[in-house]
């Protein structure tokens, strides 16, 4: 296996971890109406806590992989605000307790779609190389 088709791989590996974990993210807020649904019960916090959870490795995967292709490939979705991606893990990690519900549940509601779409794109692109 050449250098570069094990590079490919490995950036296709991290794309699939991470469609894995937007799709488990959707899946877990499939029942919050606001964030406040966040607050009024333990399984809501327990929502809140695995959504920050993986939101944060999200984001260190795009991270992860934005530092492999030394930023060249995610330039090719601009529409993705990729730096917030990075930004809000970040946040998560550094800054637990601080964590806005309307934060998270404005992501879940509104980023991931979008994010979920450029992910297969790279998916499709990179499993041409495997």
């Amino acid at each position: 296996m050449t250098e570069s088709m094990s590079l490919n791989s490995r950036v296709c590996s991290i794309f699939q971890q991470i469609r894995a974990a937007i799709v488990q993210v959707i899946e877990w807020n499939k029942n919050i109406r606001s964030s406040e649904d966040y607050y009024v019960s333990s399984d809501g916090m327990k929502v809140l806590a695995a959504s920050c959870m993986l939101i944060e490795a999200i984001g260190e995967g795009i991270k992860r992989i934005d530092d492999i292709t030394q930023s060249k490939l995610l330039i090719e979705r601009p529409d993705i605000p990729w730096a917030d991606v990075i930004g809000i893990r970040n946040h998560i990690a550094h800054g637990y307790f601080d964590i806005d519900g309307d934060i998270v549940f404005d992501v879940v509601k509104n980023n991931l779609d979008d994010l979920l779409v450029a992910v297969d794109y790279f998916i499709e692109k990179y499993r041409k190389f495997e």
